[in-house]
């Protein structure tokens, strides 16, 4: 709050699209309830000077993983390629399997490149010192936190709260939360798609990846945008996409123990896919640490995950524009500042590199 209240700082918020799904929970709402209007006007009146939607961070990582995995798949460049979006799975696989870090995408995660991109295109475009400007994260994962500070990318974002830390602050502050109307997030940057909005559950993100790259290396239209195999709750999930004539094969892992089996098939040559999404928490992000931890009895009684997941995938169904290279938004920003996916200016602010970690130090 120090920040928020400091004039000669401009402080904006980003939220990631699984905590839209579970804030409510906090407030005594039904599971899997989407608070969006809510949350932001929770944080309008919580004094950030803009609200910001991390889904379209999502559609900007789409873009430029789309992008590098179509290059590696014509290349058959350390083939399969390995999302990066989870830094628990990231931190996992610099400790464990440092030799298989070629495979693992160069993109930064959603949150981390809408924070590059607000402290150079945005405060640009409104005449914002960057060195003045605050970018807040509000995250359903712990690791967040971690990730924020990897020394690849310290300056991107300046501060991460989890899910169940924005509710501490809206009580603090005495909002009567359920009784809010809702609001929208600001504009310019303000749009987002429906493949934004499911990065936040299991084989959303290689579902909003393949909506792209079909199209790309194509040139058709999907006929059909959902792609059910990479859905659910299994904890391996493979799948064979026909490109025009050339099989692309897929694989979605969630879970460390998942995630170790498809690695040690990389490691032993016995991997027959192209592209791997794997994701550190069981559900993906919308069982993040950050988020509302529900009792046991709770979850004899119903699917949690599957709750919120449900809300994510409605309002991917809802979306005017469901594919993220459709995105106005992610047009304009391409052609006013980044050129096009895996320009140089992209990958100065959008990629990053990845280090082996030793598992003990010495003291």
């Amino acid at each position: 709050m120090r920040k928020i209240n400091d004039k000669d700082t401009f402080v904006v918020v980003q939220t990631a699209p699984a905590v839209r799904v579970a804030l409510g929970e906090e407030f005594g709402m039904p599971i899997g309830t989407n608070v969006e209007g809510k949350m932001v006007t929770a944080l309008k009146m919580l004094g950030f000077d803009k609200v910001f939607d991390t889904n379209t961070g999502a559609d900007l990582t789409i873009m430029e993983e789309a992008n590098e995995f179509i290059e590696r798949f014509k290349e058959n460049k350390e083939i399969p390629m390995i999302t990066s979006c989870s830094p628990g799975w990231i931190r996992y696989i610099e400790l464990n399997y440092p030799e298989l870090l070629g495979h693992l995408s160069s993109c930064k995660s959603p949150h981390q490149m809408f924070g590059a991109i607000l402290k150079s295109y945005y405060a640009e475009k409104q005449g914002i010192d960057p060195k003045k400007m605050y970018v807040v994260s509000v995250m359903p994962c712990v690791a967040k936190k971690f990730e924020k500070t990897r020394e690849q990318m310290p300056d991107d974002v300046d501060a991460v709260i989890t899910t169940r830390e924005l509710a501490r602050m809206i009580k603090q502050a005495n909002i009567e939360f359920v009784d809010l109307e809702d609001s929208k997030f600001d504009d310019p940057m303000g749009e987002a798609t429906g493949a934004a909005a499911i990065f936040g559950t299991t084989g959303g993100v290689m579902e909003a990846a393949l909506r792209t790259a079909y199209e790309t290396v194509t040139g058709k239209e999907l006929a059909k945008v959902n792609f059910e195999d990479v859905r659910g709750k299994k904890g391996i999930k493979k799948a064979s996409i026909d490109l025009d004539g050339t099989e692309l094969k897929v694989v979605v892992a969630h879970g460390l123990s998942n995630a170790k089996k498809i690695l040690d098939e990389i490691k032993e040559g016995k991997a027959d896919y192209q592209f791997v999404e794997i994701m550190a928490c069981p559900g993906g992000c919308v069982m993040g640490g950050g988020q509302p931890i529900k009792s046991s009895k709770v979850r004899a009684e119903v699917d949690v995950r599957k709750l919120r997941a449900d809300a994510l995938y409605t309002i991917d169904e809802k979306s005017t524009i469901r594919k993220s290279h459709e995105n106005p938004a992610i047009k304009k920003l391409y052609k006013e500042f980044l050129e096009k996916p895996g320009s140089h200016k992209s990958h100065e602010l959008l990629h990053t590199t990845y280090v082996a970690r030793e598992k003990y130090r010495n003291i």
